[in-house]
Formats: C-alpha cells, sequence, structure tokens
C-alpha cells in the first residue's frame, strides 16, 4: 500500500516525499511541474537511497486520476498540489479558484469512487483572516480571508468538513501551515520557485547571491517590536515531519482533525534579515516600502494542539532555518 503526494516535487512536497521514505512508506508522487523541477525527484532518491513511483499529470484530470487509482495500490492521499502565491492569487482568482478548489473536488471524487477515504490536506494559517489575535488556536472562526488564495485553502476546508459530515467512513487531517523556511540539512533540496519570489527567506536568498538588488520591507511602522511585521516561522524539515505524524492519525481513525504546523514563536522581518546576515556572513540590503493591502502586524500559532493530540513539536530554531536556506541557495544558486 501507498501514498499518493500530489505535488510532491514541489518544495514541502519534496522534503515531505523524503521523511515519509525515511519513515518506511511507499510512496506515488503526481505533479505536473507547474512550480517544481523534475530535477526535485533525482534529489530526492538521492538524498533516501530508495526509489518511488511518478505520474506526470494534472489532478483536474478525472480520467487521468481515476486510471492512476485503478493501476496503484494507494492506501491514501498527501495533497499539495495547489497555486499558493498571494499575490499572483489577486492578479488571477479564476486560475486560483479553477485548480485549487476545482482540482481537490475532481480528486476527492476519484478518492470516494476508487473507496481511498484517507487524506492529509496543504490549508494555511490564511484562513484564520485578519481579525483573530495571536496565538492562534484551532478552536477559532474561520474566514475574513485576504485574497483569492487564502479564500481557496477556507473553501475547501468547508468540503473537507460536508464530506466527514456526509460519509463516516472519511479520514481527514488538515494541517494549517505557518512560515516554512530552511531548506534539507543535505542542501540537495530547497524553495525554488519560478519567476520572483513571494517568500521572505527566498528573496533574502536570491539578494545573498547577487540575483535580487535588495529586499523590500512593507511597513515599517506596525505595532511590533522593531515595527515590522511578525510571523511564525517554521523549519520545512519541521513540517514535513508533522505530515508523517498526520499520516498514522489518518490510517488509525476516521473523522476529521484540524492541526496548526507553527513553532509559537514569532520573529519579524527585521529578525530574519539579521538572522541570515548572521548565518551567511553576508550584509542583506533592504528599502522600507508601503505596507501591502491586507497585511496584519503579528501572526503566529498555539501549536498545542499538535503536540497533545500528535505527539508532534518543531525542533529547529531560526539560526538552523538560515543556515539551511543558505546552504540551499549558496550550493544551488540556480535552484535545481
Amino acid at each position: 500500500m501507498s501514498i499518493l503526494v500530489t505535488g510532491g516535487a514541489g518544495y514541502i512536497g519534496s522534503h515531505t516525499c523524503v521523511e515519509l521514505l525515511n519513515a518506511g512508506y511507499e510512496i506515488i508522487i503526481l505533479d505536473n511541474f507547474y512550480n517544481s523541477k523534475s530535477e526535485s525527484l533525482n534529489r530526492i532518491k538521492e538524498i533516501t537511497n530508495k526509489d518511488f513511483k511518478f505520474y506526470e499529470g494534472d489532478i483536474r484530470d478525472r480520467e487521468f486520476l481515476d486510471n492512476l487509482f485503478a493501476t496503484e495500490n494507494i492506501e491514501a492521499v498527501i495533497h499539495f498540489a495547489g497555486l499558493k502565491a498571494v499575490g499572483e492569487s489577486c492578479q488571477k482568482p479564476l486560475e486560483y479558484y479553477d485548480n485549487n478548489i476545482g482540482g481537490t473536488v475532481t480528486l476527492l471524487l476519484a478518492m470516494k469512487d476508487a473507496g481511498v477515504k484517507k487524506i492529509v490536506f496543504s490549508s494555511s494559517a490564511t484562513v484564520y483572516g485578519s481579525s483573530n489575535p495571536s496565538p492562534l488556536k484551532e478552536e477559532m472562526p474561520i474566514g475574513g480571508t485576504t485574497n483569492p488564495y487564502g479564500t481557496t485553502k477556507l473553501y475547501i476546508e468547508n468540503i473537507l468538513q460536508d464530506l466527514c459530515k456526509s460519509d463516516d467512513e472519511w479520514s481527514v487531517c488538515t494541517l494549517r501551515y505557518f512560515n516554512p523556511i530552511g531548506a534539507h540539512k543535505s542542501g540537495r533540496i530547497g524553495e525554488n520557485p519560478n519567476g520572483i519570489p513571494n517568500n521572505l527567506m527566498h528573496y533574502i536568498t536570491q539578494v545573498a547571491v547577487g540575483k535580487l538588488d535588495h529586499l523590500n520591507v512593507f511597513g515599517d511602522d506596525y505595532d511590533t517590536h522593531d515595527g515590522t511585521g511578525v510571523r511564525d516561522y517554521i523549519h520545512v524539515v519541521d513540517l514535513s515531519i508533522g505530515h508523517v505524524y498526520a499520516v498514522k492519525k489518518v490510517l488509525a481513525e476516521t473523522g476529521i482533525n484540524i492541526y496548526n504546523l507553527g513553532t509559537g514563536n514569532g520573529y519579524s522581518v527585521l529578525d530574519i534579515v539579521k538572522a541570515f546576515s548572521k548565518a551567511s556572513g553576508i550584509e542583506i540590503k533592504y528599502e522600507i516600502a508601503p505596507r501591502r493591502d491586507g497585511d496584519i502586524a503579528t501572526c503566529f500559532s498555539d501549536p498545542s494542539k499538535a503536540k497533545n493530540e500528535l505527539g508532534w513539536v518543531a525542533e529547529r530554531g531560526l539560526e538552523e532555518m538560515c543556515e539551511d536556506s543558505w546552504r540551499w541557495q549558496s550550493e544551488n544558486p540556480n535552484g535545481f
């Protein structure tokens, strides 16, 4: 029996595949390489010294999915595949709704018909909106999302809730990510998006290797210790290990469970800049820019539910996140 990983060639997906293989699971990766590279698959094999099956395809292609489920002995699905750039989602909302929501519904229909009713879903802290105070807890109301990307995650969470209410055979684990950064300790896999980076750490590393001139810091007048926005940054390997625990959960019981995956600590943009400069020995040039619409001052998690119910705790600190990010970028300046 295998775990199907949609979007398994991407940033979080590739790191999670490494952890699944190291934990003894058989995996099948599905990806269309829209925002990932095929080389990541070779690197996963290199790191783990283990093989796996791979299918190139799109989660919106029902015939393709039906054939995949008919061909392979799949026990559960980890669903990463989706568009994830906040800014782009505001420019291309229809594409985001089509891919993220439409693709997920198509995947769930194919799973239902194949009798595979166990799924770990890649959600986001964006579902909490902008009005809940930090630390954010799973029982807080969700909604009030500030961009189409976040709204797609919110809608999919609601779809999964309705699905579990309608059929008690389903087992769903929804993981609300905070801000993943870092890379595998080997330096062989890391964040490698197409185009201009949307995430803070990848932007910083691009400045460090000379691909970008400077970092724009959006706002320095927030009610935080240095005026810049505070977020909960989590090492991508810790995040990936959280998925291994979530798979154990969905394989063991039915129903729906929702967990924050974060550290519970908040770091500002300038905290990250300073920590990265220390780790890399490179001064990061930055300029203060106007605030972005929808940004809030502070956002960090209460991760205690994941600790109490899954036994999962984020173990890697900010220094390690920065060191691993720099190792990946400096050894792979052009990505894969």
